[in-house]
């Protein structure tokens, strides 16, 4: 195997391995719409923001798996993660909570990455990489 085909598979198992989470939340939240408004609500979240969530993580996980806009998907995903981080995990003595903050950040971290260095070579071709900005 190349060094290029290796690279290029590893991009591509690593957005599928993301888009995993969100496509998999998202299905969740839609599957239990009124228990999840009601558990953004818990936290102070109007649950009307219900229907931009699920833009976000079910699109934007889609985007990922397709190769599509990538770089803006992962960006978007990354803030999302980071947000909601902070909004539902900021309990930090309690060690569950901290090991949430930790993930939710790490998976930033890793859509950070994919922003940066793009989708690699197995996208469909409307969504080649452009540079951001």
């Amino acid at each position: 195997m190349t060094r290029s085909m290796f690279r290029d598979s590893a991009a591509l198992l690593g957005r599928l391995l993301l888009a995993a989470l969100f496509l998999h939340e998202s299905w969740v939240k839609l599957t239990h719409f009124g228990p999840s408004m009601a558990y953004m609500e818990r936290f102070g979240i109007p649950g009307r923001l219900l229907p931009g969530v699920l833009v976000v993580e079910l699109g934007g996980g889609v985007l990922l798996v397709l190769g599509l806009f990538s770089r803006h998907a992962a960006l978007a995903l990354a803030a999302f993660c980071v947000v909601a981080a902070g909004l539902f995990h900021n309990a930090l003595s309690d060690g569950n909570q901290l090991l949430h903050f930790e993930k939710d950040l790490a998976i930033a971290g890793g859509l950070l990455v994919l922003c940066a260095f793009g989708p690699g070579r197995f996208v469909l071709p409307l969504g080649r990489p452009k540079p951001l900005g």
